[in-house]
């Protein structure tokens, strides 16, 4: 039986409880994220109230449930980096393969088309070789490996560096 179709939406307030589960999964339980500390409906809102309409956050909802969400974040603080900016997507874990991650990125990636970030920068802890083909399927490229820059649940990690340039053509071969 196929799976219901994924309805992908901006995320409201109400939203973070939920949001907040699916993050705090990884965050106990994954390497999806290096965050230690579990966020927290009513504390951490700030989060997602005055964020730029470059930097959305959508939430992909299945039959009614949110089954997963996506972000775009400043990749840095610092003025010059402005055009840039970080890509994050969540999957509920019994969600996972039924394309909700795909289906957030490409909703994400069209989202800062038209926008003012040009570039897209995803960090992807290794090994996660499905978030890597998800990716790499909507044009993004790998320039990098941070070597064993992260440990979490008593795991040395490697992070993958990967971009996409909005104002290039997808998934047009990078020359050397």
């Amino acid at each position: 039986m196929a799976q219901p179709e994924i309805e992908i939406r901006d995320a409201v307030i109400a939203d973070l409880p939920r949001i907040f589960a699916i993050y705090n999964r990884e965050v106990e339980h994954g390497i999806a994220t290096f965050d230690v500390e579990p966020r927290r409906a009513g504390v951490d809102d700030g989060w997602l109230l005055g964020r730029a309409s470059c930097h959305p956050v959508l939430v992909g909802d299945r039959a009614g449930e949110m089954v997963g969400w996506g972000a775009i974040g400043p990749w840095s603080p610092r003025g010059a980096y402005r055009r840039t900016g970080e890509v994050s997507v969540y999957v509920d874990e019994d969600a996972r393969g039924a394309g909700v991650g795909s289906s957030l990125l490409g909703a994400l990636i069209n989202r800062a088309r038209g926008s003012e970030v040009a570039v897209l920068l995803a960090r992807v802890a290794q090994p996660n070789p499905a978030s890597t083909k998800i990716h790499e399927a909507h044009g993004f490229k790998s320039f990098g490996i941070q070597r064993r820059c992260g440990e979490k649940l008593g795991q040395i990690l490697d992070v993958e560096l990967m971009d996409m340039h909005l104002d290039e053509v997808t998934k047009r071969p990078r020359s050397s």
